[in-house]
């Protein structure tokens, strides 16, 4: 796609701090970063999101986050890792080009997790119960 941000970035028409690349995926840092060392996995072949990568590519590009995730926590010495993916922008997605969130986290980095929903009485039975018919299809 001509104008996505980073299929710009992949072909080098827009500057990045590459860190990996290889013929599937690209990953550089977050401009935005959560902590240092935010990275970011995508697909080179521009797709929107999860619903619109195949599940082929969409493996390929966890397998460069499973490889990479744990040569972050090491080289940063960071105490865990995040692992993120935004869908759509109810969810936060600001690029529309599939990736993978790596975040290095530390003890005391300040940030929180997420605040959390409770089910009200017998709202969770009836959440299963809707996801359960929906996957028997």
């Amino acid at each position: 796609m001509n104008d996505c941000l980073f299929c710009k970035i992949i072909r080098a028409e827009i500057p990045s701090e590459k860190v990996y690349e290889d013929d599937a995926t690209y990953a550089f840092l977050d401009i935005h970063p959560v902590n240092h060392g935010h990275l970011l996995v995508v697909p080179k072949t521009h797709v929107k999101d999860i619903y619109d990568i195949p599940r082929k590519d969409f493996s390929r590009l966890m397998e460069t986050v499973h490889e990479l995730a744990p040569i972050v926590k090491a080289a940063l010495n960071a105490d865990g890792i995040n692992i993120g993916m935004n869908n759509e922008g109810a969810a936060g997605q600001l690029v529309f080009h599939a990736h993978i969130h790596i975040i290095p986290r530390f003890s005391d980095d300040g940030h929180r997790h997420w605040h959390g929903n409770p089910y009200q009485d017998g709202e969770i039975t009836k959440v299963g119960d809707a996801l359960r018919k929906a996957f028997e299809k």
